[in-house]
């Protein structure tokens, strides 16, 4: 038996280790959630004006810069939309050019086919999570269909689709590319897509180069400077002006680095420090801890097999550790969610029951946590554009700094409620630490004896398979190994069981 959550080796994997739970029920269960959410939304669409339900705030920035690049490009980095000074166009020069095809279309469709498309790319997301999980086609709809239920009422969901934002495409396209087998000849060029249009997804071509994967990351890599070439062929003086002249590295150009729904490191440690300057340098110091650590325990999940798990791993250090991460970039929760419910399945086919227990909890959280809860502490309570970290009051389109704005002043729950994102993102990059390193501390011991446990022919935290090293004089060694050795016994049921889920597994140990 085995269990790993590979993102390479997905589809093979699912033959050897499928996952099959709930089956019909769980089809059924699924597609009501499902059914009752869609619903739910359509009536609030019907019932309510579009500016409460699909303003499209953001893909309206978008559709300003892609004008300014086309007919004023010298201004596309100091144009203000609106006259709001906290409000520019804060994408790359390609992305601009890509953002121009929209303007072929009136604002109404092109809104409509926004929120069609970023529906479209959180099931997608979900779907392709569960694949690689090795989950089998049934239970996979059956819960692609429930957590596509569960998610479209959470904040960071219903913000992006309130926006028009693209993060739930840009997700999407990530983990459709990084999900592809690593002989696929142009694996990584999507994500070189993402990065030339937001640069947070370079942080995967690290993860890229970390793991091995030398030809993917080039690929990405590549793919990026094409994307700044192109920039740079079509609008010269923008590009100079966003690459070098270090525009991009400006991150007040998107407001108030401080302000509520920035649900990152930098945007908590300046609301307690109190200055955007201040925080600069220790800001700085603590991300680079992070993301060295993070990406540490992405590769140690890669090298166990979990792969898909390392590519989260990745993503959630990446939302950690850029300067700006708003509320909406959080709809990586998605696929994190189905890898969470994932654990919880394996921890119970181990017999692990108080584990399981423990996981689904976490998904539960997770829920509660980025749910779009209506402002009910508000004496106009609404039904729309809801979330617990609203309750904590924010500056409306703040720019640069002032001690006068209300995050400064935060007290009691509302330190809780605002940062409540970023502190539940912490709390979930913990779980990945106490996963990670214990695997780490196991494969050190199984390099002295790569059949450390020949009793039952699997490693502790897994089938013996995965602790093969890539190099080929390892894999020679554990060759003539096997060869010097008798056949193993048969897998005992024990051993099994506590082969079954290296996640649960690893849990176990770090407790």
């Amino acid at each position: 038996m085995r269990a790993d959550v590979s993102l390479a080796s997905g589809r093979a994997a699912g033959r050897q280790d499928t996952v099959k739970a709930g089956g019909r029920t769980l089809l059924i269960v699924g597609a009501v959630v499902a059914a009752v959410a869609a619903i739910a939304y359509l009536v609030a669409l019907a019932t309510h004006p579009m500016n409460a339900m699909l303003k499209g705030f953001d893909l309206q920035v978008y559709l300003g810069g892609a004008h300014q690049a086309l007919h004023h490009s010298h201004n596309l980095y100091t144009w203000y939309y609106d006259g709001h000074r906290g409000i520019q166009f804060t994408y790359t020069p390609f992305a601009a050019l890509a953002f121009a095809a929209g303007l072929a279309l009136p604002f109404k469709a092109l809104m409509a086919v926004a929120t069609v498309v970023s529906l479209f790319a959180l099931v997608a997301t979900i779907w392709i999570a569960f694949r690689q999980l090795g989950w089998e086609k049934t239970s996979r709809l059956g819960a692609t269909l429930l957590l596509s239920g569960l998610l479209l009422w959470t904040e960071p969901v219903q913000r992006a689709l309130y926006l028009g934002q693209v993060e739930l495409v840009l997700m999407a396209l990530v983990v459709w590319d990084l999900s592809q087998p690593d002989n696929r000849r142009w694996k990584g060029a999507a994500t070189g897509i993402a990065a030339g249009i937001k640069l947070v997804p370079l942080l995967f071509i690290a993860y890229l180069l970390l793991t091995r994967r030398f030809r993917q990351a080039a690929v990405a890599a590549g793919t990026f400077v094409v994307t700044v070439i192109i920039g740079f062929i079509a609008l010269p003086n923008a590009s100079v002006t966003w690459w070098l002249d270090g525009d991009f590295i400006q991150a007040g150009r998107t407001g108030f680095v401080g302000g509520q729904q920035n649900q990152s490191l930098r945007g908590i440690m300046t609301r307690f420090i109190g200055s955007v300057n201040g925080t600069v340098a220790p800001w700085l110091l603590i991300a680079i801890v992070v993301g060295l650590v993070g990406l540490a325990a992405a590769v140690i999940l890669d090298q166990h097999g979990y792969t898909f798990a390392g590519l989260l791993a990745t993503a959630l250090t990446a939302l950690l550790v850029s300067p700006i991460s708003w509320d909406h970039h959080w709809v990586w929760i998605a696929p994190g969610l189905a890898l969470i419910v994932d654990a919880a399945v394996r921890a119970g086919r181990a017999g692990a029951t108080g584990l399981r227990t423990a996981w689904y909890a976490l998904a539960v959280v997770v829920l509660i946590v980025f749910a779009a809860w209506p402002d009910f502490w508000k004496s106009t309570a609404g039904l729309l554009q809801g979330g617990l970290i609203n309750y904590a009051p924010a500056a409306p389109f703040p720019s640069g700094d002032n001690p006068r704005y209300p995050e400064y002043h935060w007290h009691g729950l509302q330190l809780i409620a605002g940062n409540l994102d970023l502190l539940a993102g912490l709390g979930l990059f913990v779980v990945v630490l106490a996963v990670a390193f214990p695997l780490y501390r196991a494969g050190r011991q199984n390099r002295v004896n790569p059949l450390a446990d020949s009793r039952c022919g699997m490693q502790q935290f897994g089938p013996c398979r995965h602790s093969y090293r890539r190099s080929r004089s390892t894999a020679a060694r554990i060759r003539a190994t096997l060869r010097r050795s008798p056949l193993p016994p048969p897998p005992s049921a024990a051993c099994l069981r506590s082969g079954a889920s290296a996640w649960s597994t690893a849990a176990v140990t770090s407790a």
